[in-house]
């Protein structure tokens, strides 16, 4: 059980009255009720539905839902749906300071907080409803003896919608609207989207009038069946956070409370209809069948406005597709013609570095075999000139032949104290062969006379005084 002083100070925070006295006065007025008290403090005596033509313009506010303290303005439709009298529940104000607490709670308490012990406390912008951020307090008991509804914050509004709906099925069957379990914002864009109205109850389990409007209109199988085909139902007690907040935005002052609904632009939400107090299921029926009579042509119209934004966008997201595949196409024959030509560029380049390969292949063999032919020509002339003058005939004179593969043969006389390499150099200095690599080789007996023996002189080598040599290439 919640002490007196948080109820007054929880009192204080919701209405910005700092005057102690006048505070615990209204409380004590209702019994320390705090839901009786706020209720009363939101409303004046003299408060009556509008009466003006739909196109007044008669607004209110309704929070947004965002939790970013944005308000909804709503535009109030239809005829009042109870006497223009003093309502049989309504609790007369105590003169200026009612008229002072009767300013809306989403500009009184939009900059006032509370902290009480343990308990966080801190008011919601949006609504001008207070939650707990830290905790919750139980407020006062209901008929049955039962804790209040808590307030809480504007994240578990949905959790809040669905314990309505588990609740009003416990007290009065699974005969009902269908109510969605989800916040009102979040219920009236699901409105929006399905181009239907909004059927708004909020629920007063302490109200004498709720149980036999619940039992008997609301849950009627007619009525039901006429909501459900033609609303998207949303409900909410007054206890709860999100069903308080909402009963102060539509000004009830009587229950049972009924509205019709309904999404608008720039943030507005037309009040199309308010019925309050206790109808009987075919007063009701003759109420929202006039609604949605009056409310078809609108609905049609935004159902084919709607279709015709879908159709421009497909159309727009069709062309654009087509565009981008044009485009994509004429990239990829540019990429082609691209690749194509930068590959003719390659082959050119390569053939031309091929080219320019082979000339120099060609230029350097022609170089170097020029070298070597005049190398060779050194060679033969240093080796010619080597050997000196060809000696005349005598005792100490050796007479070689030496054949070439060819069948060519060449003679020539050398001192028998020559030496083997002697005939090397001879046979190199004659420029008949195109080979480096050869033997001279004797046949009777076959010698062959290779390096091993360039140092042996002919005369030691058995060449003298004749010999007769041809010449082996060497594998």
């Amino acid at each position: 059980m919640v002490d007196v002083n948080d109820k007054l100070a929880y009192f204080q925070a919701i209405t910005g009255l700092e005057d102690p006295d006048l505070c615990v006065e209204i409380l004590t007025a209702h019994g320390w009720d705090l839901e009786l008290a706020i209720s009363a403090f939101t409303t004046t005596t003299n408060h009556t539905p509008s009466t003006e033509n739909p196109a007044s313009g008669t607004t209110s506010t309704v929070p947004d839902g965002s939790g970013g303290g944005g308000l909804y303005s709503v535009s109030q439709r239809g005829e009042p749906s109870h006497p223009s009298g003093p309502s049989s529940n309504a609790v007369a104000p105590p003169g200026l300071a009612w008229k002072i607490i009767t300013l809306p709670i989403s500009v009184i308490s939009g900059s006032l907080g509370l902290i009480s012990g343990a308990i966080g406390l801190g008011l919601w912008a949006a609504g001008g409803v207070l939650s707990y951020s830290l905790g919750m307090i139980g407020i006062g008991s209901g008929r049955d003896g039962e804790s209040s509804a808590r307030l809480v914050s504007v994240s578990a509004v949905g959790n809040e919608a669905m314990q309505f709906v588990a609740s009003f099925e416990r007290d009065y069957g699974t005969r009902r609207p269908n109510f969605v379990s989800e916040g009102f914002m979040d219920a009236l864009q699901r409105s929006r989207n399905s181009f239907k109205l909004m059927f708004v109850y909020l629920h007063s389990p302490d109200h004498p009038d709720t149980p036999l409007f619940c039992e008997r209109t609301l849950c009627s199988e007619t009525l039901v069946a006429f909501i459900n085909e033609n609303f998207v139902s949303w409900g909410g007690s007054i206890r709860a956070s999100e069903g308080f907040k909402m009963s102060n935005s539509l000004k009830a002052s009587r229950y049972p409370f009924c509205a019709v609904v309904m999404a608008s632009t720039n943030q507005r939400i037309v009040l199309l209809q308010q019925v309050e107090g206790p109808k009987s299921p075919e007063e009701m029926l003759a109420i929202l069948n006039r609604v949605v009579e009056e409310s078809a042509s609108v609905l049609v119209a935004a159902r084919l406005d709607a279709e015709e934004r879908r159709n421009n966008i497909r159309l727009r997201e069709e062309q654009d597709a087509a565009y981008r595949a044009a485009l994509e196409a004429d990239q990829a024959r540019e990429n082609q013609r691209r690749e194509e030509q930068e590959r003719l560029e390659r082959e050119a380049a390569e053939a031309e570095r091929k080219r320019l390969e082979e000339e120099e292949a060609r230029e350097r063999a022609a170089r170097e075999a020029a070298e070597k032919e005049a190398a060779l020509a050194r060679m033969r002339q240093e080796k010619a000139l080597s050997l000196g003058a060809e000696p005349e005939k005598g005792p100490s004179v050796t007479q070689v032949v030496v054949r070439f593969p060819t069948g060519e043969r060449k003679e020539r006389r050398f001192d028998s104290s020559a030496k083997i390499q002697t005939l090397y150099d001879y046979v190199d200095s004659l420029g008949c062969l195109d080979v480096e690599n050869y033997s001279l080789v004797s046949n009777f007996p076959r010698v062959v006379y290779g390096p091993e023996k360039l140092l042996l002189s002919l005369k030691e080598a058995g060449l003298h005084p004749q010999a007769s040599l041809f010449l082996e290439l060497s594998s």
